[in-house]
């Protein structure tokens, strides 16, 4: 195992922070530190996706189908940045400055929204700031949650049992601010004002980027630029590297800001980068690889081609669900009318209580040779999406509204499908890629996540505009559903064919990329990703 000489302390063996660091609970105090900061940029982020198809449709005044789509566009672009962003961490920046320069970039886009709100119903200049704003976000998450993760990995050497206890604390940070985000900035966004709620997001995120510049210490010089000299020579233009990278960001937020306004260049951006990476993928695994790895990158594959499908059902969440809990779902409690926007607690509500069950599952399934392989929990999770699906079909009434125990249970199978699958395929393409392609595999699969965020706005307007009827919502529902439960059918019949695809009774005799230097699957609970979901 290599030594590393840490910032500020001894060499350490493996990486990590110094032995004489200060703790809290037995961890480097640097992980809170990262905690929080993760914390608050989830509360923004979940924050401000609740309430913001309401604020197309209710303050733009835009229609259904055009506010799905800008959805559809932003979610997809937030997917694609951490491919930038963790690129130019490993090569230039290191994680720390990529974090910090991530943070502030998403302060200002959630201010920029918060103080360009506008007159009701003014689109022109206010509507351009808000596409700004979400350019601003969209930038600024690329460099921040390509790295973020990546540093609570640092802090530990690779062979400290504490890692796992790590990645489990900085979990609950994730989905805390997941959860919290919608509770409070749908809360002012919805009753007090739109800008109350993105102003509270922008505060957040503040908060979590006050607290990790005033604590970088307790980092102990982890996730510092791989090669300081490069990033401060100074280029032909007399910039440093360092400056122009910044530069740059501030050129992805114009190009950002544009494609968030033509939705239908993001969908033909997504199909030229899908065939151009898929097709280098597959040319470079018949020219270099052996026979078993290459079969290891066909099962990688085939479960990133099932990732769209799973997120375009699962991302209704944010759109047309949003609007359907609004308008067709009894939210009355004791008189008190249950703001729309706090539904979307509920997903990482289950994600929490039901994750470490989960983990354990898995753990009790392996100890007795029984646990499904990662192509059949694929299977499980998209059967289970397509349920939930039914279950608010079934549970509608003809007349009336949707009692709220009906989303509140579609959200729950949807929670349990996520973990079969989310989970499963991040460490699926850690465990399947060889070293030399690891960090390429994952920037697929997140390719494959925001192929599915824009198609679950393609399905969002499918399912209507104003004056469509709750009967075609649950129609194209319906038809989605069945569509989901027969892939996820397929699916389990041809996992044993995959599996063996993936050699794993010889998987350990090679250095795949469980070697990478990116920690990139680290459990949180037993047999659970650190990130858990896309949430990360």
């Amino acid at each position: 195992m290599a030594t590393v000489t840490q910032h500020g302390g001894p060499p350490v063996r493996g990486g990590g922070v110094p032995a004489h660091a200060k703790t809290f609970l037995g961890h480097p105090r640097g992980l809170f530190l990262l905690f929080f900061a993760e914390l608050w940029e989830r509360f923004s982020y979940y924050g401000m996706r609740a309430i913001l198809v309401f604020y197309l449709t209710k303050h733009f005044l835009f229609g259904e189908q055009p506010a799905y789509a800008v959805y559809g566009a932003y979610t997809s672009l937030v997917y694609i940045t951490p491919i930038i962003g963790g690129y130019l961490s490993d090569k230039y920046l290191g994680p720390r400055k990529a974090v910090l320069a991530g943070g502030i970039l998403i302060t200002v886009g959630h201010l920029l929204i918060a103080l360009l709100e506008g007159p009701q119903g003014q689109q022109g200049s206010a509507l351009q700031g808000f596409f700004l704003g979400l350019a601003f976000i969209i930038v600024g998450t690329g460099f921040l949650k390509a790295n973020i993760s990546v540093l609570v990995g640092a802090l530990y050497p690779r062979d400290d049992i504490r890692r796992d206890g790590a990645f489990s604390i900085f979990y609950m940070g994730i989905n805390t601010g997941a959860f919290v985000g919608p509770l409070i900035v749908g809360a002012l966004g919805e009753t007090v004002g739109w800008s109350w709620g993105f102003g509270a997001a922008g505060i957040g995120m503040a908060l979590g980027l006050v607290v990790f510049v005033l604590g970088r210490r307790e980092l102990h010089g982890v996730g510092e630029p791989p090669v300081p000299a490069t990033l401060s020579a100074r280029s032909a233009v007399g910039l440093s590297t360092e400056w122009l990278i910044y530069l740059g960001a501030l050129a992805g937020v114009g190009v950002s800001w544009w494609l968030v306004g033509n939705q239908g260049v993001v969908g033909t951006l997504l199909i030229v980068a899908a065939a151009v990476t898929i097709g280098y993928i597959l040319m470079t695994s018949f020219r270099t690889l052996e026979r078993e790895d290459r079969h290891r990158i066909f099962a990688a594959l085939f479960l990133i081609a099932l990732c769209p499908l799973f997120w375009a059902l699962f991302e209704q969440t944010g759109s047309s669900l949003n609007v359907y809990t609004d308008q067709q779902v009894d939210r009355t409690l004791l008189g008190w009318q249950i703001p729309a926007s706090w539904f979307q607690s509920v997903n990482p509500f289950f994600i929490i209580t039901l994750a470490p069950l989960f983990g354990a599952l898995w753990i009790k399934l392996a100890r007795r040779g029984l646990e499904p392989s990662a192509p059949f929990k694929f299977g499980i999770g998209l059967i289970l999406v397509g349920a939930g699906f039914f279950v608010l079909t079934w549970g509608a009434p003809a007349e009336g509204l949707t009692p709220a125990i009906v989303v509140i249970t579609l959200y729950a199978l949807h929670s349990m499908g996520e973990l079969c699958f989310s989970p499963v395929g991040l460490s699926s393409m850690t465990r399947l890629s060889v070293g030399s392609m690891t960090g390429l595999m994952m920037g697929t699969w997140f390719l494959s996540t925001a192929a599915g965020n824009f198609l679950a706005g393609l399905i969002a307007q499918a399912t209507g505009g104003e004056g469509a009827g709750a009967g075609q919502v649950l129609e194209v529902y319906g038809r989605i559903g069945w569509f989901a439960v027969g892939i996820g059918v397929v699916v389990l019949l041809v996992a044993p064919f995959v599996a063996r695809l993936m050699h794993l009774d010889t998987l350990g005799d090679t250095d795949h990329a469980l070697a990478g230097e990116r920690e990139l699957a680290e459990p949180t609970a037993p047999g659970v990703h650190p990130e858990m979901t896309r949430k990360g």
